[in-house]
């Protein structure tokens, strides 16, 4: 992933495993020993490692928490003591429940899945108002959801806006879902949230979501194309390193 980086002309890469200290998927991950709060240190020995062989090129040492409000207390505990440069974080769960589309809403009505939009921002809002995050994380996952997907409302958007720029959590403009993706080929957020963000003067960071050597390329471009297109002058990452608690 280094190489890939700095082969891409990139000035800085942040590696942000995946973590989780509390709730869904817990017991998972300590079964297959993927419990990043108990491994971070080898990791970061690793990382720098690996910074020795791109010297031009800045590894930051980062996380991407798994975010539920029932588990505020002990985040902000690991975040204490681990000390990572940055922390993003996201919701993947609700309730126990994945926002993601392995788990099919088809048998649902639209109350239900219009009541599972409403929890999934509850939980972004609380996120951003726990001032626990550097960064928000693909705001509106939900999207990537056919049952789910166009059901975030201007309601939600404002909401999730507002506690950005009251507390100074900074969302990601993230392309990991671009690529081959039919109607889902779109960045994180869609533009609707976007353009909110920006009447709210909240600005953002920008990433690629790599989770392969092969994603940067593509992944840079289009970030560069919309940029360009929008105007947008995405801070960099060094402006949020160190701004919360957990750094």
């Amino acid at each position: 992933m280094v190489d890939a980086a700095a082969d891409a002309g990139l000035d800085a890469i942040g590696f942000t495993d995946h973590c989780g200290v509390d709730g869904a998927r817990r017991e998972e991950r300590l079964l297959w020993n993927r419990n990043f709060d108990r491994t971070y240190e080898r990791r970061r020995e690793a990382l720098a490692v690996a910074a020795n062989r791109a010297p031009e090129l800045t590894v930051y040492d980062g996380v991407e928490m798994d975010y539920a409000p029932a588990a505020a207390t002990a985040i902000e505990s690991f975040l204490e003591a681990a000390g990572f440069d940055y922390a993003i974080g996201s919701v993947h769960y609700v309730d126990g429940r994945h926002a993601f589309p392995f788990e099919s809403f088809a048998d649902e009505d639209d109350a239900a899945r219009d009541a599972f939009v409403d929890a999934y921002y509850d939980a972004v809002v609380s996120l951003a108002e726990s001032d626990l995050f550097d960064v928000l994380g693909h705001v509106d996952l939900i999207e990537d959801h056919p049952a789910l997907r166009g059901r975030t409302t201007d309601a939600h958007r404002r909401r999730v806006a507002a506690a950005c720029a009251e507390t100074g959590t900074v969302p990601e403009i993230n392309a990991g879902r671009t690529g081959d993706r039919g109607e889902f080929d779109d960045l994180h957020p869609a533009s609707p949230f976007v353009e909110t963000f920006r009447d709210h003067g909240v600005r953002f960071v920008v990433g690629t979501d790599a989770h392969d050597p092969g994603d940067f390329t593509g992944r840079l471009d289009r970030l560069d194309r919309f940029l360009a297109t929008t105007g947008i002058e995405p801070l960099p990452l060094s402006a949020v390193v160190g701004e919360s608690s957990s750094a």
